[in-house]
């Protein structure tokens, strides 16, 4: 027998000198990372699904996890509990680094009770989660639990509890990103919601409050798992996701690439990189992306593709509400958070989804100080009953209230259309915003010149003897008298109307002068922003 029990995994209990407690030690900790068997081992592997160390050695730089309470066991008995005390109690916590700077993880083992939150576990993220807070460093979990451990009761619900309450507690003070390799089903869902960024991967990760079995006995309805809570769905119908993919290993690597984004807490400014694009780099091109016809739609990824750094960027919620666009880039080596419209996409209007799809982008983007950049071309706000009964008007305040709650550096670019309140609300200077700019196509208005022109001189052409005629003469005395590029500008409601091969240039000049920008909202405990 050696000093490790090969049955039991406990320790022995005999007298041993030092080198015999040593060997000890390590055996005990080989078996708590072998974990409970090669079976559940290859089970995991079976489904698809690397384990929690793999999952944590491709999160981290090589080297640099350091485990917290690996030795911890749960002290519940009763229905077969007591007889099976495994280390870690499914959950692997600890910190390490990515690209060099601190991290802090936790990672649900499946193998061990199915990665079930128990009493011991749930105290294991607590720690971690206290840790992150206090060290100022992101925190990542990487979720794979079949919920709360129902053997320990309501020791378990009181768990999650924990976590929700510091899930709440870092909000806006460290980033917090859920990453999603199994199960999520009931109130354990509730902790990604809560935090920053949501990734997913296809096939393997679902999450729901009730399984399709609850569905199907309410409701009648049948649904596979993936169907009621998958990535894809997730990632373009309910907008829980931000980041759906097709395997761990991509998953994993653009959560480091995220993070290279993203500050260390609310303190710092998000790093800094040498740039080997020019600041200077004109951008001839986005004179024949941009037609100047109004009606006519472009891809307005080609356009941010121009502007920034290298042509790369990292887009949010890129499947969800796609008439805008959310992403984080950078311009000189430094990040930047660019919201605009999509042409594309119902020529680009703001819907519900839309206004909160940007209006949380707004608000990580202000916790975290990441000056944002806004491109407008922008018709309106999408008409329609099933908008107007769905709460437009309070989810389109959502942005609005966003906007101007933001302090951090914020520029607008009018590329094209700017029409009635949706110009108001994509941060306006009328809300805000430090430096607004134009391009010679830009037609800033309360609506379109023919629906004035319908408006304003109804009766006129009501009586014309020629009414097309003379609404075709009234929408180009509209155009000409309101809606020309320079509008605005001889009123001071734009900066600037600069050539838009200038562009890049223009807007990483604003953001250098704009970095030392402070400013304090009122004394308050907090807002009420509308729901």
């Amino acid at each position: 027998m050696t000093v490790l029990e090969e049955t039991t995994g406990e320790p022995s209990g005999e007298p041993a000198d030092a080198h015999g407690r040593v060997a000890e030690l390590h055996g005990i900790r080989a078996r708590a990372v072998a974990g409970p068997s090669e079976k559940a081992t290859e089970a995991q592997r079976a489904k698809g699904k690397l384990t929690a160390r793999e999952r944590i050695e491709l999160l981290l730089d090589p080297g640099s996890f350091r485990e917290v309470e690996q030795l911890r066991r749960h002290r519940a008995n009763g229905f077969g509990l007591e007889a099976k005390k495994p280390y870690t109690d499914g959950v692997v916590t600890g910190w390490g680094t990515v690209e060099g700077r601190t991290v802090f993880v936790y990672a649900h083992d499946f193998r061990i009770f199915g990665g079930a939150l128990g009493e011991a576990h749930a105290a294991k993220i607590h720690k971690i989660m206290d840790m992150a807070i206090a060290a100022g460093a992101p925190l990542v979990s990487l979720n794979d639990g079949a919920g709360a451990r129902i053997q320990e009761g309501v020791s378990a619900l009181a768990g999650y509890g924990g976590i929700f309450q510091r899930n709440t507690r870092a909000s806006g003070v460290i980033p917090q990103i859920s990453v999603m390799l199994g199960p999520c089903a009931g109130g354990a869902a509730y902790s990604p919601a809560l935090t920053d960024f949501v990734f997913m991967v296809r096939d393997t990760s679902q999450m729901f409050i009730t399984g399709p079995d609850v569905v199907k006995a309410v409701t009648g309805e049948e649904i596979t798992q993936n169907g009621l809570g998958g990535a894809d769905v997730h990632a373009e119908t309910s907008g829980v996701c931000h980041f759906a993919y097709d395997d761990e290993e991509t998953c994993l690597a653009e959560v480091r690439y995220l993070l290279s984004l993203l500050p260390q807490n609310n303190r710092e400014n998000p790093p800094r990189t040498e740039c080997a694009d020019p600041a200077d780099r004109r951008g001839d091109g986005l004179l024949d992306l941009v037609p100047a016809d109004g009606n006519r739609p472009y891809d307005m990824v080609k356009v941010i593709e121009e502007i920034v750094d290298d042509g790369d960027y990292l887009e949010v919620h890129e499947r969800w509400a796609r008439n805008i666009i959310c992403a984080l880039a950078r311009m000189d080596g430094r990040v930047v958070g660019i919201i605009a419209n999509q042409p594309q996409v119902l020529a680009g209007v703001l819907d519900i989804e839309a206004s909160e799809k940007a209006a949380r982008f707004v608000q990580m983007c202000d916790a975290f100080n990441i000056p944002i950049v806004t491109l407008l071309d922008v018709p309106g706000f999408l008409p329609g009953v099933d908008q107007e009964h769905g709460g437009i008007i309070r989810h389109g305040a959502k942005l609005l209230y966003a906007y101007c709650n933001a302090t951090v550096p914020r520029i607008s670019l009018i590329l094209r259309k700017a029409y009635g309140g949706a110009y108001i609300v994509m941060d306006s200077q009328s809300i805000g915003a430090d430096l607004t700019y134009a391009w010679p196509t830009n037609e800033i208005a309360v609506m379109g010149a023919e629906g004035a022109a319908n408006v304003i001189f109804r009766r006129q052409i009501a009586q014309a003897d020629d009414p097309e005629a003379m609404r075709q003469k009234m929408v180009k005395e509209y155009k000409s008298e309101l809606m020309h590029p320079y509008y605005a500008a001889e009123r001071g409601l734009v900066d600037d109307v600069i050539d838009p091969a200038e562009t890049r240039q223009v807007l990483i000049d604003s953001l250098a002068m704009l970095q030392t920008k402070h400013a304090d909202l009122p004394s308050r405990k907090h807002g009420n922003p509308p729901q």
